[in-house]
């Protein structure tokens, strides 16, 4: 199988022909930043050059900065829009390309949880995969009238054991890390695999998301509360962020004068999702977090209302939980 690589770090690159190679695939490694369009379409031009068709393309380039979002400058959030969201748009608008006129091929789009609930500290993250999601529906509808044979999906991840912990930007006071309940890196890609050789609409990865995005149809604000008290801590791990550390933002952390990451990042203790022993353990405290949440939004909403009711009047403006 022939594999076109599509990423920024040399480094990188080179680690994941090795992987390809040793898989028995025929790789092409294009060094390419995936925020720059023309080398986006010039990138697909060369792999069906080289290696042939397109059959398979799939999105999946991020960054991000750790941070309250009033502490993300005007550039920062710019750059991981660009990256983020313009990154698979301009990606699949290159693949689209090809596969039109041949009435053929699969484009999967990496999401997330996130795409649906957002949470504090990753507002750049947040809301580009909220567009990611609108886009990608957007083109689906576009492809379903024109009766094309081209499949585009989703894979919304859940919270996954990747570098990206350790390479983006964080001005958080402690490492930044994945929320519990975490998965490996090689989870999530079977699915994403799986996916593009099978397409359906979308898949989201993880019970616990999916859970967490059925109560947030039912009582976003109840989510809002939950998410306000645990997602600030459960962000952060027990060490000290290193302030002089490399980040990703502008510049590839495995570039030629830097090192491959590989696949993995330093959280393996946490990998195993809901059955891991510390999602296991902390249930019980989520379910009183829950009870909490619930308590605080019921407040709100009273406060709200009362604030907003004349005098008098026993009117309401029907705020949801």
């Amino acid at each position: 199988m022939a594999v076109a690589l599509l990423a920024r770090g040399e480094a990188g690159l080179e680690g994941a022909v090795e992987d390809v190679t040793a898989a028995g695939g025929r790789p092409l490694a294009i060094p390419v930043d995936m925020a720059d369009a023309g080398a986006v379409e010039a990138a697909a031009q060369r792999t069906e050059d080289e290696l042939g068709p397109i059959d398979l393309w799939i999105n999946n380039a991020m960054t991000t900065v750790f941070a309250p979002s009033w502490e993300v400058g005007a550039a920062e959030f710019r750059r991981a829009t660009e990256v983020t969201y313009l990154g698979q748009v301009y990606g699949t608008l290159a693949a689209l390309q090809h596969m039109r006129p041949r009435d053929h091929g699969s484009i999967v789009n990496v999401g997330s949880a996130l795409a649906f609930r957002a949470i504090p500290l990753q507002a750049p993250y947040c809301a580009a995969k909220f567009a990611c999601r609108g886009f990608t529906e957007a083109v689906r509808t576009e492809l379903l009238h024109d009766k094309s044979r081209v499949r585009i999906s989703m894979v919304h991840l859940p919270a996954v054991n990747t570098p990206q912990f350790g390479w983006c930007v964080n001005r958080l006071p402690k490492h930044a890390r994945p929320v519990p309940p975490v998965y490996a890196p090689e989870v999530a890609a079977r699915r994403i695999v799986a996916v593009g050789l099978r397409p359906r609409r979308q898949r989201i990865l993880g019970a616990f998301n999916r859970f967490i995005l059925l109560a947030n149809k039912i009582a976003p604000g109840i989510i809002d509360h939950y998410v306000a008290r645990t997602a600030v801590d459960s962000q952060q791990a027990e060490w000290a962020s290193d302030p002089d550390r490399p980040a990703n933002l502008w510049d590839p952390v495995d570039g030629k004068d830097g090192s491959d990451q590989g696949a993995r990042g330093a959280f393996d203790d946490l990998e195993g999702g809901m059955l891991q022993r510390q999602a296991l353990l902390g249930l019980p405290q989520q379910f009183v977090t829950v009870l909490r949440s619930t308590a605080d939004r019921v407040g709100e909403v009273r406060e709200t209302r009362a604030r907003a009711r004349p005098r008098g009047s026993t009117w309401t403006d029907g705020e949801d939980l």
